[in-house]
């Protein structure tokens, strides 16, 4: 015969279960409110949400003896505080009490026992009343405040936690390490030592991604190119040195494809947006914080890439290339592993993630073409009609040596400077014409 208090965890599992749908359906809503709330913000990163596994739930009454507590699965519901997590992320430490401060402003309606409501949607209460940030446990800071959900007959609590980027790494480190180590209390001194060095050295690599925010925010005309291209190169370190470590683990031995890392900081930059500073040091948080996840994620390095929909393709070019890449993606293991970390990072549609690949090198191979036609005495609609033609050789070359090292910046870099060398003596389209076929085989041949 079951203990009773095995049987109060199964009926508490299938409680929520049964309210699922309404505990997502409110999941979705607050996320929603606090995204529409802080989303003009600039310290506001993103908000993420999570429902207590049925796992971690059971852990929790066994731990915290809630059987005895709450006598009933629907009083236990009633009164669990962090049934749904809601976390608002920020960039930096200090940026958390900003994001705390901005909170009071939003909730000021005073309701019973210190939760206060909002004038934008009333069903959504926080309790204001408690001494922010909290300690924990593990003796370290954190912005944590209890919730609740109240629309008609829906009442559910949640917990609202406002995490830095460098904090919300830690947060998987102590839970993990920690809280999940059941070996941990035989030598705890000795963890909490080591565990308050890592918050320590944490703490300073806040504050030296602040000192590079703030660089790259402050950038100047004079100097912003050399500034930028450091903190591309940064990341790329970045990529490489993460990937390097997984493929290694994996696979046994060290693939050297630094790069491509570059092609892929390059990439993803010009994705992002025009080249102001805003945008800069956005996106060099947003891929920050996107390989934060990546850092603690499992990789598999020995699987297909196999892609949501059909490859659609825009002109000759990006079908020559794509058609290509796509014969050797699952044969090749450097354009696997190219491919798979641009996925891994933009984490969307893989069809779409190549689509935009083919479309910045095809870019990025025009733009040399156009620059060695800029001052030439040829009609705009002809310059276009050279570059489409030049470009189809390029792709012809690259039909035959099907290498990722052909889109390497300095395989780029050769190429243009190549076409540059044929039309030293280009001054007009007919003098392009003439020499067409010979421009264009030396292209298609020419060996890298």
């Amino acid at each position: 015969m079951k203990l009773e208090l095995f049987d109060f965890i199964d009926k508490t599992l299938a409680l929520i279960d049964e309210r699922s749908d309404t505990l997502d359906r409110v999941s979705k809503e607050l996320e929603k409110f606090f995204t529409d709330s802080f989303f003009i913000k600039d310290h506001f990163l993103n908000v993420s949400y999570r429902i207590k596994s049925p796992d971690s739930l059971k852990e929790k009454i066994l731990r915290d003896n809630f059987y005895l507590k709450y006598k009933t699965p629907d009083n236990l519901l009633h009164n669990l505080s962090d049934l749904i997590g809601i976390r608002i992320e920020c960039r930096f430490i200090e940026d958390e009490k900003k994001i705390y401060g901005d909170i009071i402003d939003i909730f000021r309606t005073k309701e019973d026992d210190g939760y206060y409501s909002n004038p934008l949607n009333s069903s959504i209460r926080l309790k204001l009343s408690d001494h922010q940030p909290q300690i924990q446990k593990n003796g370290f800071e954190i912005y944590k405040i209890d919730g609740k959900y109240k629309k008609e007959d829906i009442e559910v609590n949640f917990e609202l936690q406002v995490k830095c980027l460098v904090n919300v790494f830690w947060g998987e480190i102590d839970h993990r390490v920690l809280y999940k180590n059941f070996n941990y209390m035989l030598t705890e001194d000795f963890f909490r030592d080591i565990m308050s060095s890592i918050k320590d050295n944490l703490a300073m690599i806040d504050r030296q991604l602040m000192v590079v925010f703030n660089h790259v925010n402050g950038m100047d005309a004079s100097d912003a190119i050399n500034k930028k291209a450091q903190i591309k190169a940064l990341l790329s370190k970045i990529i490489h040195d993460i990937y390097v470590i997984k493929v290694k683990e994996e696979i046994g031995f060290i693939v050297d494809f630094k790069k491509s890392t570059d092609v892929i900081v390059n990439y993803i930059f010009m994705k992002g947006g025009s080249e102001e500073s805003a945008n800069y040091s956005n996106n060099f948080l947003r891929i920050l914080n996107r390989l934060n996840e990546i850092g603690n994620k499992e990789m598999t390095f020995n699987k297909y890439i196999d892609f949501e929909r059909e490859i659609s393709y825009k002109d000759r070019f990006t079908r020559k290339m794509g058609s290509k890449i796509l014969d050797i993606i699952n044969k090749d293991f450097r354009w696997n592993l190219f491919f798979k970390i641009i996925f891994e990072i933009e984490n969307g549609m893989q069809a779409e993630d190549f689509e935009r690949f083919l479309i910045y090198i095809r870019y990025v191979f025009s733009q040399g073409i156009r620059k060695s036609l800029t001052d030439k005495d040829i009609e705009k609609i002809d310059k276009e009609k050279i570059v489409h033609s030049i470009l189809d050789s390029i792709a012809n070359n690259f039909c035959k040596n099907i290498s990722v090292d052909f889109i390497n910046e300095s395989s780029i870099d050769k190429i243009n400077k190549n076409i540059r060398d044929l039309f030293v003596d280009i001054e007009t389209y007919e003098d392009y014409l003439e020499q067409e076929i010979d421009i264009k085989n030396k292209i298609s041949e020419y060996n890298l």
